[in-house]
């Protein structure tokens, strides 16, 4: 192959070439928009960005989003871009002011390539500025200039507004979650106190920063103590413990942005939290015991910020410039000063957490022992068992492909060996349950390592300690099509939900939909998820076309598996709705509420036969 290697082997791409050549540098990964973390989403993210940025600067106090179809509209009531350099600023690489700190100061956006990308992974893209009575607009196809307008005289508000419709050929068949964009929406509002935010005309506004988010995210009855708030200069951090819940959960934030890995920022918090407790009730606590089930947010404010990928989900920064202290020596100040004079003031908030940290501190101790049963029947399971199969490549590596890593939980050993034969062997591993999993709903953590599919599948994901060693990024529940892969479903939710609902919140979790019917002729071959998808085959195929009903996934050859589990992957993601608490929804769907639970089947079994009748 070397001689093949010469002046004709070196290649200069065009900016939006290599955007849309290598797309996962610039927005993680790909997909159809199931994950929350799709590159559709990054895309928004990226033009709102630039929006907040301008909020940040003191500039529009109202951001309005419509998303109708697959055309997104993005409007800004800030500066406008300057109308000179509006198309450079969209279609030239390493062209815009986030490099001048003095212009932009402790904002999300400083490489000047998200609106670049918007615009070369967009089939269509227009970019309007309004300044001053004068307007500029213009319109791209593929990061190709189209049109583009004089500075006309309009009589509109100052800002700017972005169009655009992300390209089928790189996204495939998308489609937005509303569920995703909310959430999305409502962190935006939180981090920006007085930042009005309308999608498709609802409002999100929040007037009390952090302490509005874990007041939206925790009910009130679940709380140890009354969230303690603190708001110190670029530093801002809300926390409580909760009653009914296991490991850590966090919230973090970083120049408004959602820092979903955490980073520098959140560690330093973690580290600050325990030192000042200690220093409080002048014990040397366990972290492990000061940090249990508690629930933060936190946010901070820094110079050119530095992350870990271009979709900023992890600060590496160690420094807060211009000054030169460390985040963790910044934040360990503002904690061990405003946290500890807080506990002081609040002799019942520091009485109760003082309760909880013993409370932490007992259950270790009870847990200590059947830990170590549970270890030595892991590695017993893994040597003879073999309910693992293991892919190469993990989430908690630095490789580019570990947001692609992948857990299929399948339902015995028939469907566990059709995927095993087809996954990629590299992203995708495959556990398989034996029977139906324990109901653990009002349980405590001792279940999670008696229980041995529940250790086993803890080991697997490697979540034991804590999240940050999780294994896939996508774990999907692959269980059939019938009341007993339903309720096989329900119950591994439950699970994720009662000990890990971080991997729920954090969108880990998803549903893999597989083909209900396979509808085909001599020429062609049709799989239907749905009684729709069927008569539509049947209609495109003509007369008598060979119907094939699937009763299980064990019943799907290796050969027909891979169109299930591969690029065109349909996965239903679980989302949390904003207006539940988890504690609440466990006691309702698995609870001893029989019959209110039962009319709620009735009247949802009532909408879907309506429906059915209807087609």
């Amino acid at each position: 192959m070397s001689e093949n290697y010469n002046e004709e082997s070196i290649v200069s791409l065009d900016w939006k070439d290599h955007i849309r050549l290598r797309p996962g540098m610039y927005i993680g990964k790909l997909g159809d928009g199931a994950s929350h973390d799709d590159g559709i989403y990054v895309l928004l993210k990226e033009t709102l960005d630039n929006s907040v940025d301008e909020f940040i600067m003191g500039f529009g106090k109202k951001i309005e989003i419509t998303i109708k179809d697959q055309k997104v509209t993005v409007r800004d009531f800030g500066r406008g871009i300057p109308l000179g350099k509006v198309v450079d600023v969209v279609s030239k690489i390493n062209t815009g002011a986030k490099y001048d700190s003095e212009v932009f100061k402790k904002t999300v956006g400083l490489n000047g390539v998200g609106s670049k990308a918007v615009n070369a992974l967009s089939s269509y893209f227009k970019v309007q500025s309004v300044r001053d009575g004068k307007a500029k607009s213009a319109e791209f196809a593929n990061g190709n200039l189209i049109a583009e307008s004089k500075d006309d005289a309009v009589e509109l508000r100052n800002g700017t507004i972005i169009t655009f419709v992300p390209d089928e050929t790189i996204f495939g068949n998308y489609h937005f979650i509303t569920e995703y964009i909310e959430n999305l929406l409502w962190n935006y509002s939180f981090l920006n106190t007085g930042l009005s935010i309308y999608f498709n005309g609802q409002k999100y506004y929040a007037e009390n920063g952090l302490l509005d988010l874990l007041t939206k995210y925790i009910s009130g009855a679940n709380l140890v103590y009354p969230i303690i708030h603190i708001n110190d200069s670029d530093f801002e951090f809300a926390m409580t413990h909760s009653q009914n819940q296991y490991g850590e959960e966090y919230y973090s934030f970083v120049n408004g942005t959602h820092t979903t890995q955490g980073g520098t920022h959140q560690a330093a918090f973690r580290e600050a939290v325990v030192k000042t407790i200690r220093e409080f009730y002048k014990k040397d606590f366990e972290a492990s015991d000061i940090r249990s089930s508690i629930v933060a947010a936190i946010s901070i404010k820094i110079q050119e910020p530095v992350f870990e990928s271009q979709t900023k989900t992890k600060l590496g920064s160690q420094y807060m410039e211009p000054k030169g202290q460390t985040i963790r020596n910044y934040i360990n100040d503002i904690v061990k000063k405003q946290l500890d004079d807080f506990l002081h003031k609040n002799s019942e908030t520091a009485e109760a957490l003082y309760r909880k940290i013993l409370q932490s501190e007992k259950e270790r101790k009870e847990l200590a022992n059947i830990k170590k049963i549970a270890k030595d029947s892991v590695k017993k399971a893994s040597l003879y068992n073999k309910k693992l199969r293991d892919c190469r490549i993990h989430y908690c590596t630095n490789n580019e492909r570990k947001l692609e890593t992948t857990l299929f939980i399948t339902e015995g050993d028939s469907a566990s060996g059709s995927i095993t034969k087809t996954r990629d062997v590299n992203t995708q591993a495959v556990f398989s349950l034996k029977g139906k999993p324990l109901n653990c709903y009002g349980m405590n953590k001792k279940v999670v390592y008696e229980n041995e599919e529940f250790n086993l599948l803890q080991s697997a994901l490697n979540i034991e300690e804590d999240l940050e060693n999780l294994r896939y990024n996508n774990i999907v529940i692959a269980t059939d099509a019938d009341v007993d892969g339903m309720h096989i479903r329900l119950l591994l939710i439950t699970f994720f939900l009662q000990f890990f609902p971080d991997l729920v919140k954090n969108g880990h979790l998803y549903i893999l939909q597989t083909p209900l019917f396979r509808v085909r002729n001599k020429s062609k071959t049709f799989y239907c998820y749905s009684d729709t998808e069927k008569h539509e085959a049947m209609k495109e195929l003509g007369a008598k076309p060979e119907i094939t009903r699937f009763k299980g996934l064990g019943e799907i050859s290796p050969d027909e598996f891979k169109h299930f589990i591969g690029p065109s992957m349909r996965l239903d993601p679980v989302i949390l709705k904003s207006t539940s608490t988890i504690p609440d929804m466990l006691s309702f769907y698995m609870g001893k509420n029989t019959p209110d639970r039962q009319t709620f089947i009735i009247d949802n079994l009532r909408v879907e036969l309506d429906f059915a009748e209807s087609l």
